[in-house]
């Protein structure tokens, strides 16, 4: 087969860059005047979720460090429903691929399973983490952006941090139940408003990034304000949100896909696939070919249900018990399927390309990317160098070339 030729392209991203993020935690935090609501001595939990965001073990830090000048006694809580095979173990675990650990954080981390019963909305039972719960206070750390799923006013951020994250795996299968039922974008908020209106949490902590994969904002707010600050900071995030640029690919090529990437493994929002309450977008895509799993998902490879093809090599790194588990709460067994898988990259390629229609393979609209995250750079085929000359924010850093391919059949490194 005549392959295509590709050449790498820099893609310049939109949002503002935070640079000293111990100093804009603190200043934030010290803007709620939170040692009026609070006396020394009292316990506070500090959420802390299984996504890769930036940051996040100087964000956590600076969270304790604020905490403690008021006389309060933190600990980090794992909240992130079912991950970690829905073990206090695995969820540890998590945590410190992301350097989230006592000795980092300076405080202890107290995981647990464990959930009590706070409330009920729409029928549905609310549960909360038995050790946050147990705690005098919670402080609400979460990223805020376009969820996977569904669209809403409030999608992807601390209402959900305190739905599916506190929720714990008991939690987060019974409101996607629900959300299956009526919807995410209804369910998740009022479960989230059951947590705020127990009057546990102190405060919440929003961290926005910008296309760059970098924190661009983060803002600390009370429980009246969780509502509107979120909805604004969404908008925000939207805006910033690092995108293919192009309508129409005949392949897209992802080297990686993972729980620390996105939630569904591969963004949705970036591939354009539907999924689950979110219709599929832009760009359209005949053919998704996904090429490996990170280090960081440990084995869970959900998602890989969303590419039409992927490796040999990511099959054998499968951990079924904990990609399962997370369809099984999720209620989204499509996420959990395994594509056709090849032995080499250049035999999916192949194949790929011998089913995008009468294109011929050597001109089809090709691009590769290292993950739904990473889009700073990107392999674009030659059929695209017309589009990226034209687009205001593409400049190409090299000349159209052989796609490269190792002795093995693989892709050399991006």
């Amino acid at each position: 087969m005549a392959f295509p030729k590709m050449f790498r392209v820099k893609q310049e991203l939109e949002g503002p860059a935070l640079h000293d993020i111990p100093g804009a935690v603190r200043d934030t935090m010290r803007s709620l005047h939170l040692q009026e609501k609070v006396k020394p001595g009292q316990t506070v939990a500090i959420t802390s979720g299984s996504r890769g965001v930036a940051n996040i073990d100087r964000i956590t830090r600076a969270v304790v460090d604020e905490l403690k000048t008021l006389g309060l006694q933190p600990f980090v809580c794992p909240t992130m429903g079912s991950h970690g095979e829905a073990t206090a173990e695995g969820q540890l675990k998590i945590l410190a691929h992301y350097g989230i650990t006592e000795a980092t954080m300076g405080c202890p981390m107290k995981s647990s399973m464990e959930v009590v019963e706070i409330g009920k909305v729409k029928g549905t039972t609310v549960f909360c983490d038995k050790n946050a719960w147990g705690a005098d206070h919670i402080v609400v750390v979460g990223r805020i952006k376009a969820h996977t799923d569904f669209d809403g006013e409030i999608e992807s951020g601390l209402y959900k941090m305190m739905a599916i994250g506190l929720g714990k795996q008991h939690g987060a299968e019974n409101y996607h139940r629900a959300g299956h039922q009526y919807s995410y974008g209804e369910i998740f908020p009022l479960v989230g408003q059951a947590v705020l209106d127990s009057g546990h949490v102190l405060c919440g902590l929003g961290i926005v990034e910008n296309g760059h994969d970098q924190t661009a904002k983060v803002q600390a707010v009370l429980p009246k304000d969780f509502a509107a600050v979120e909805k604004a900071l969404l908008k925000e995030a939207k805006v910033w949100m690092a995108r293919l640029p192009f309508d129409k690919l005949d392949l897209l090529i992802v080297d990686e896909l993972g729980k620390n990437i996105s939630g569904a493994g591969m963004d949705p929002n970036v591939t354009g696939r539907a999924s689950v309450q979110k219709p599929g977008g832009k760009p359209h895509i005949r053919m998704l070919f996904v090429r490996d799993i990170t280090p960081e998902a440990d084995g869970n490879a959900i998602g890989v249900g969303f590419a039409d093809m992927t490796t040999k090599r990511l099959v054998k790194k499968i951990n079924y018990v904990a990609m399962y588990m997370n369809a099984i709460t999720s209620g989204v067994p499509d996420a959990g399927k395994v594509p056709m898988a090849f032995e080499t990259d250049r035999e999916a390629i192949e194949t790929a390309l011998g089913m995008i229609g009468l294109t011929p393979p050597e001109q089809a609209r090709v691009v590769r990317i290292k993950n739904t995250l990473a889009l700073t750079e990107i392999d674009c085929s030659e059929a695209l160098q017309a589009e990226v000359k034209k687009h205001r924010r593409l400049s190409p850093t090299a000349e159209p070339g052989p796609i490269s391919f190792g002795a093995d059949g693989n892709l050399t490194a991006f």
